[in-house]
């Protein structure tokens, strides 16, 4: 972000809140164009964003007002500045719902708790998409106001040039357009006139006191519902378990029932088509940035696809022949450029914790030795104070608290740069396990915190597994 607009985002910001930004941090960059900034003072905490393209900043702040004012879990837009192209959000943390689960099924699987998450996920949707739904302005809809025959072709071509040819997967092309044509032809005669939600996926899902809330939504138009169930459930790296998916697939619909009438079997044979054409854009976009703008943890998430895919194709039973796109689709699994890439995780797996130190070091579960221990006790001890002793470094009002001291700042800058570093080197020289520790007197506010801050740093920009534990707290 070019320091001019980080100031401009600051001006916004003090306009606001009639307050100076104290902190800033860069956030890591996702898959889009887009650029947001954290910005804190002693009262305040937002995300700042920059964004080019006008026409889609337009989109999510007009959804963004009207989900907010029906009810719907999104951020607040607290300004915006439409010439400079940027906006200020509200802070929702930086707890995914991708982050969650993977932390959770290190040690459980996919528990209990995951698939419960998940179930308060699916039981709000019908409620955006129908009741929510009504009143958008599908005007503001970018590049197009519903997921119609034009948005199919340019997500089936997408994967075609950018998958299949990068992959250099053979076909015959005239027979797979016409198969395209046919397709296209099934897939809109499912009910439309709804709102989606266009990429309702585990990293667009924050979880917040335990509630799902909802970010970039600003391809959002108008559709039909299978599409936003199927983003969510076959997410290729949250690989969720097929029983599940068939369990949460009837939660939707029982949910659904209550505000719109339904029919299940004709909403699943559709479902499954919706399926196929959410996967097929998903893999042009992990061709994309991962073959051609060579952004390698995007082919991370091919391995994952491709067992989805073998899955949906034993589901799917659409009344249509699709000789050529089914062939395409079933030899995948024997395209050489795909079986080079490197199967689900990299075998580096840092093990970050924090603890205290009146109760000992803990020891280093690899059983490597070595590792980093940062001592937090220098740091401002919110745990000193009433209101924050009954709450953790996870909390809300904590963070605000720490993140007011530039000292905090001062102190997690350099120890992110040296666990950068050994990241580096031991991806390079294909190490198995790295220890990052973090200990304070009681082990529940300042220790938690930096070791959430390195959590979140690392899995935004290392292919690494990370196994977080706060061990006072379990």
């Amino acid at each position: 972000m070019e320091k001019l607009t980080e100031q401009k985002l600051s001006d916004l910001f003090q306009k606001r809140f009639m307050e100076a930004v104290t902190s800033s941090e860069m956030l890591p960059p996702s898959g889009s164009y887009r650029e947001y900034i954290r910005l804190q003072s002693m009262h305040h905490r937002v995300i700042g964003t920059w964004n080019e393209d006008e026409k889609e900043n337009n989109a999510f702040v007009s959804f963004s007002n009207h989900l907010r004012a029906s009810g719907v879990n999104v951020p607040e837009i607290y300004e915006y500045d439409a010439k400079a192209r940027i906006y200020l959000q509200e802070d929702l943390g930086d707890v995914t719902l991708f982050s969650f689960l993977t932390d959770i099924r290190v040690t459980n699987g996919f528990s209990s708790e995951i698939t419960e998450t998940y179930r308060k996920v699916v039981r709000v949707l019908p409620d955006i998409q129908v009741t929510a739904g009504k009143g958008i302005d599908f005007n503001f809809c970018y590049p197009r106001k519903a997921f119609d025959r034009q948005s199919m072709m340019w997500d089936l071509n997408y994967f075609k040039y950018y998958f299949l040819k990068l992959a250099k997967v053979s076909f015959d092309e005239q027979a797979l357009e016409d198969d395209y044509a046919s397709f296209c032809d099934y897939l809109l005669k499912a009910e439309s006139n709804f709102f989606m939600m266009r990429d309702f996926q585990s990293r667009n899902i924050l979880l917040r006191n335990n509630e799902p809330w909802f970010i970039d939504y600003q391809g959002g138009r108008r559709g039909a519902l299978q599409y936003d169930l199927a983003s969510l459930l076959y997410d290729a790296k949250a690989d969720i378990p097929q029983q599940v998916r068939e369990e949460l697939i009837e939660e939707y619909l029982d949910n659904l029932a209550k505000i719109y009438p339904v029919d299940r079997k004709e909403f699943k044979q559709y479902f499954y088509g919706y399926v196929l054409i959410r996967m097929m854009q998903a893999m042009g976009a992990y061709g994309f940035r991962g073959f051609y703008e060579k952004k390698a943890h995007f082919l991370k998430s091919i391995p994952f696809a491709l067992e989805n895919l073998n899955v949906v194709m034993k589901k799917i039973d659409i009344p249509i022949q699709l000789t050529e796109l089914y062939n395409v689709l079933n030899s995948l699994s024997e395209s050489e450029v795909l079986k080079t890439i490197v199967i689900k995780e990299t075998e580096l797996t840092v093990a970050i914790t924090s603890f205290s130190y009146k109760k000992g070091i803990p020891a280093d579960p690899s059983g490597n030795g070595g590792g980093f221990i940062f001592d937090c006790r220098a740091l401002p001890n919110p745990g000193r104070l009433v209101e924050y002793q009954k709450l953790t470094g996870k909390d809300r009002e904590v963070i605000a608290y720490l993140e007011a001291y530039p000292e905090v700042e001062k102190f997690l800058n350099p120890v992110l740069s040296l666990v950068d570093q050994s990241v580096k080197g031991y991806l390079e020289r294909k190490f198995s396990n790295l220890s990052v520790q973090f200990g304070c007197t009681g082990g529940q506010h300042r220790s938690v915190y930096c070791a959430e801050r390195l959590a979140a740093h690392l899995r935004n920009n290392f292919p690494v597994k990370v196994v977080l534990k706060h061990r006072e707290q379990e």
